[in-house]
């Protein structure tokens, strides 16, 4: 998103509110926002609010005479990289599916070639009625892209589907929607992510602590360049990111044929998941009773990485608790991977379940780069750069 321009559209709606969270996010991401407030968004949001927040100038009147000369509604639109439009009243969507252009908003809309990012708000009665919902259908036909209200209680005190959607929402689909036609576009990249459940009866399981934001972060960040990308996922409370097809799994054998499945055409794996290692060679088809020793005779799982080959690039894992160089060096050359990332886990800064990770980085010459603690979602795009330059020499 560094770097772009997003024309930010608010209508008057009692979401308005939220755009001002909205705008910080997409500033805070990198972008330039230009905002264009109707005015019945002036009713329930002041434009300094936006104005500070975006660090720009608050587009309201069509005629109002511009500081240099420049027909105000064509230069937002041919210099906008993205049209976003949060809260998006039925009477918006109503004029951009006809055409209108009566106000800023909606000429800009129309003026504009750069694609168009819709977040409704409304009554839920507004949002079911037939001609609302055609007029949406009509707009996606165009091209437009949506991010479905949430269901809940709405301000007129009914509860239904009508309320703007998370703000994180919103900004990762404009991520995705930006993304689009990216330095990964045409690529397809198959991720996995978190743990395994496997069975002991059917009311146990054998598991471990991976929470899978690595995974995740990771199939974000290259769909945000543009890459067609399958998250293959054990158990995770996380929610896949918009425009990813997901793929949940249980166990490590439905993990290895998910991944067989869909590396064919791939142009890389990085198999991220924290894969069970051993299984229960005999699930008990009824709960285990309680008593004073329980004997589980186990199985090795197969070993997904070393046994999925192709020509495509291929990035490991290595999670350890003491030797992790040497660990990570002999990983690389039993799977055959281009990269392997590896970490010390057992601190609670840091690896299973924190948001932030150290970790270490190995190429296929042994050449080592040890990185400091940081998000992983910053991870997750230092990881996605050197898969970029390991795709280009391939």
């Amino acid at each position: 998103m560094r770097g772009k321009r997003i024309v930010l559209g608010i209508t008057g709606g009692i979401a308005a509110y939220k755009a001002a969270q909205i705008c910080s996010d997409l500033v805070k991401a990198g972008a330039t926002v230009d905002v264009i407030m109707t005015k019945a968004a002036l009713e329930f949001i002041g434009p300094i609010t936006l104005q500070n927040i975006a660090n720009n100038k608050v587009h309201i009147d069509m005629f109002a005479l511009p500081e240099n000369y420049n027909v105000e509604h064509v230069s937002l639109a041919q210099g906008a990289d993205l049209i976003l439009i949060a809260p998006a009243t039925a009477n918006c969507i109503a004029k951009l599916a006809c055409g209108l252009a009566d106000d800023l908003l909606s000429c800009t809309v129309l003026a504009s070639q750069a694609p168009v990012l819709i977040a409704p708000a409304m009554n839920t009665n507004m949002w079911t009625n037939p001609v609302t919902q055609e007029n949406v259908e009509k707009l996606k036909a165009r091209g437009f892209h949506f991010v479905e209200p949430g269901y809940g209680r709405l301000a007129c005190g009914l509860i239904g589907q009508g309320r703007l959607a998370p703000v994180d929402e919103i900004v990762d689909a404009a991520h995705y929607v930006l993304g689009q036609g990216g330095p990964l576009a045409g690529r397809k990249i198959v991720v996995t992510a978190g743990g395994n459940r496997e069975p002991i009866d059917p009311v146990r399981f054998l598991g471990n602590r991976s929470s899978g934001k690595t995974g995740f972060h990771l199939a974000r960040e290259a769909r945000n360049r543009g890459a067609q990308v399958v998250l293959i996922s054990g158990p995770t409370e996380l929610k896949p990111p918009l425009g990813v097809e997901f793929v949940p799994v249980e166990t490590a054998l439905e993990m290895d044929a998910a991944v067989k499945r869909h590396v064919e055409g791939c142009d890389a794996l990085i198999m991220s998941a924290a894969v069970a290692d051993y299984r229960v060679e005999n699930v008990a088809s009824s709960k285990h009773k309680k008593q004073e020793r329980l004997t589980l005779h186990l199985v090795q799982n197969p070993d997904i990485l070393a046994t999925t080959n192709g020509d495509f690039v291929k990035i490991g894992f290595a999670a350890e608790t003491e030797d992790l160089l040497p660990a990570m060096e002999a990983k690389l050359v039993k799977k055959n991977l281009d990269l392997i990332v590896g970490n010390l886990v057992g601190q609670p800064d840091r690896g299973f379940e924190a948001d932030t990770n150290q970790v270490v980085i190995m190429d296929r010459s042994g050449a080592t780069e040890h990185w400091p603690l940081m998000d992983k979602g910053e991870l997750a795009k230092k990881i996605i750069d050197r898969l970029q330059d390991l795709l280009a020499e391939k």
